[in-house]
């Protein structure tokens, strides 16, 4: 009787492997959400530095009772150029916006600021990206919504967009505060 080789085994098994994983990766909820291994955990802490002349935030600010946005950007991201007004839009109502400023230099940030507006409530800079690291960011931008308690609801990585607003961040903090 003919003996079947391990070796003959071992392709089609390494394809129904891969037809597992890509099967599963085709049906999730979404498949371009970028995953967040800290939702549902605390903040992580907050280390920044001052911008000359901006309010600075600290932990005790995340975890002062009110639902908060966390925004990491930087003046040389386009994208959060073309996120900006739409930071602004929820500042105006009345939406908690704290901004992290990521490997920028200070004078450009204060300039994006005063070109665009300042939409944040109290801002730091993160100039080596450590506090970036401790939060998971893959890079700006990227938006958290934050309970009361500082625990992370939610971790949008990319432009917060018109839709983006409607569809994530506005549900997440209604959830949030109720």
């Amino acid at each position: 009787m003919a003996r079947i080789s391990p070796l003959m085994i071992a392709p089609p098994a390494i394809f129904a492997a891969f037809a597992i994983f890509a099967g599963v990766g085709m049906f999730r909820d979404d498949p371009d959400a970028l995953p967040s291994a800290r939702q549902g955990q605390p903040a992580p802490e907050v280390q920044l530095t001052e911008l000359p002349g901006k309010t600075l935030f600290d932990d005790d600010t995340l975890r002062d009772g009110e639902v908060k946005l966390v925004n990491y950007w930087a003046s040389w991201c386009a994208p959060c150029r073309v996120e900006h007004p739409n930071l602004e839009a929820l500042a105006k109502e009345g939406i908690p916006i704290y901004g992290i400023n990521y490997k920028d230099e200070p004078a450009k940030a204060l300039a994006f600021l005063n070109e665009l507006g300042d939409p944040y409530d109290a801002i730091g800079a993160d100039k080596t990206g450590r506090m970036a690291l401790n939060w998971g960011v893959y890079g700006v931008p990227e938006t958290y919504v934050i309970a009361g308690d500082g625990t992370i609801l939610l971790r949008f990585a990319g432009p917060v967009t018109k839709r983006v607003m409607d569809e994530t961040i506005r549900p997440a903090i209604e959830a949030a505060r109720q």
